[in-house]
């Protein structure tokens, strides 16, 4: 039996981690312990699952007492991003297994001493990339290992957040960087990781440009300069684009948000404690970007060109990856019931280098969060790795702080005006070609 206890019961960890636990792999895993800084959210859990009523609970200064209280095999990390290196950094010293969700950490300096950390521990760290399990994403590696498109040279990602997605971010702690890294960290990590595991090369350096077009004091669609509104209570919501957007639309405006579970703005603001998911998109102390584009040159050659952007019409992606043999590309609209128009059905296409004719794959696609990789992810960390599986998937520390390193970079390259090399932002004795294997 795996015991395990969850740090930060999110709505993450509750929707996603502990109910499969309970309900799906029961059988040779079990919640031992929780722990969280709102009591209320321990409330809620138990709540949410009448198996876990009398497992112990404890707050962040109980770490310790709660593994030596337990004795769990596997630590779960899915509390506020810039907690993480606390409660990884404790689980690798106590020599267990540590799953954390994505950012593993919040700075690339932090990321340094996770894999330090690991090096000296009998435990090991996972990153849960779910991405990485999307079916698009496994066939993108698979065409790419096949050879299908030669020798990668470069890679073009465009990703796009819709405006209800996007301004998530900015009504709450997402939007200060000393709790999330910036975007470029706590959302771009996530793209990343993909382009370094499509292409298994590790990036040297990148220069990026970034601003807040949208949000902040100085957004176009600010009614007013006052600051310290909440959209629940302010009186100039219905002169706000953002709001009346979507208003009518589902859950009356709930935010999208992995770190509450209530039904409305109105709920959460009762339901937990100093925590207000709802705060002015517009308030002054609103610094990081909301658009980026960035260039990435990696140690085998092959470049990329991305950007991001957190205020569009739509959400999802446009992919392009160019070989010495041709060129695969695809478009994903994420979320269709939030797109005003019809989405076509997403294939990846293949573009021979010499011409003949355009090769249409289609790939099954399958239920889940994440376009269908979390269910498959959670098999692998909860039944073991697939086996039957060619290529490794499972992420561990390395590939957690090459992608905070690039998304670091893109922050101090907008800010600083020059490019960052990646193992500067590091600084890491670690040898980083012998990573500890997670698969």
């Amino acid at each position: 039996m795996n015991r395990i206890v969850v740090c930060g019961l999110s709505n993450r960890a509750l929707g996603m981690f502990i109910q499969s636990i309970v309900h799906q792999f029961g059988s040779t895993n079990q919640v031992v312990g929780v722990l969280d800084s709102d009591p209320r959210r321990i409330e809620i859990c138990k709540e949410s699952f009448s198996e876990l009523k009398s497992i112990p609970s404890y707050n962040p200064n109980q770490f310790q007492q709660m593994i030596d209280e337990t004795n769990p095999d596997t630590v779960i990390v899915t509390s506020r991003d810039d907690t993480h290196i606390d409660y990884i950094l404790q689980g690798l010293e106590n020599n267990l297994t540590v799953i954390t969700e994505k950012p593993m950490v919040t700075k690339a300096e932090d990321a340094r001493r996770v894999m330090e950390a690991e090096k000296e521990s009998k435990g090991k760290v996972i990153v849960a990339f779910n991405y990485r399990y999307n079916p698009f994403h496994r066939k993108i590696k698979e065409l790419i290992l096949e050879g299908k498109i030669g020798r990668v040279t470069s890679v073009d990602l465009n990703w796009y957040i819709d405006t209800y997605h996007g301004a998530s971010y900015f009504k709450r702690w997402n939007r200060n960087r000393n709790f999330s890294g910036g975007l470029s960290i706590h959302k771009s990590t996530h793209h990343f990781d993909l382009v370094n595991w499509w292409l298994d090369q590790n990036p040297e350096e990148v220069f990026a440009y970034g601003a807040l077009n949208y949000f902040g004091k100085d957004g176009e669609f600010n009614p007013s300069p006052t600051d310290n509104r909440y959209c629940s209570t302010c009186e100039e919501k219905l002169s706000c684009e953002y709001y009346m957007r979507w208003s009518n639309r589902r859950n009356n405006m709930a935010v999208k948000d992995d770190h509450i579970k209530a039904d409305s703005i109105e709920k959460s603001a009762q339901n937990y404690t100093h925590y207000r998911p709802d705060s002015c998109i517009f308030d002054h102390e609103i610094e990081i970007e909301d658009t980026y584009v960035a260039t990435v040159k990696y140690d085998k050659g092959a470049f990329l060109s991305y950007s991001v952007n957190f205020s569009l019409p739509y959400e999802g992606y446009r992919l392009a990856i160019n070989g010495t043999k041709g060129r695969i590309e695809t478009t994903e609209f994420h979320e269709p019931s939030r797109i005003p128009f019809s989405v076509p059905e997403q294939t990846i296409e293949f573009y021979p280098l010499f011409g003949g004719a355009k090769e249409i794959i289609h790939v099954l696609q399958t239920g889940g969060g994440h376009g269908g990789g979390d269910p498959v992810l959670l098999e692998d960390l909860f039944l073991g790795v697939d086996q039957n599986r060619p290529y490794p998937i499972l992420a561990g520390a390395e590939a957690g702080a090459y992608s905070i390193a690039v998304g670091e970079g893109v922050w101090r390259s907008v800010k600083e005006n020059k490019p960052k090399k990646i193992n500067d932002l590091l600084k890491s004795e670690v040898d980083l070609s012998l990573p500890k294997a997670v698969f």
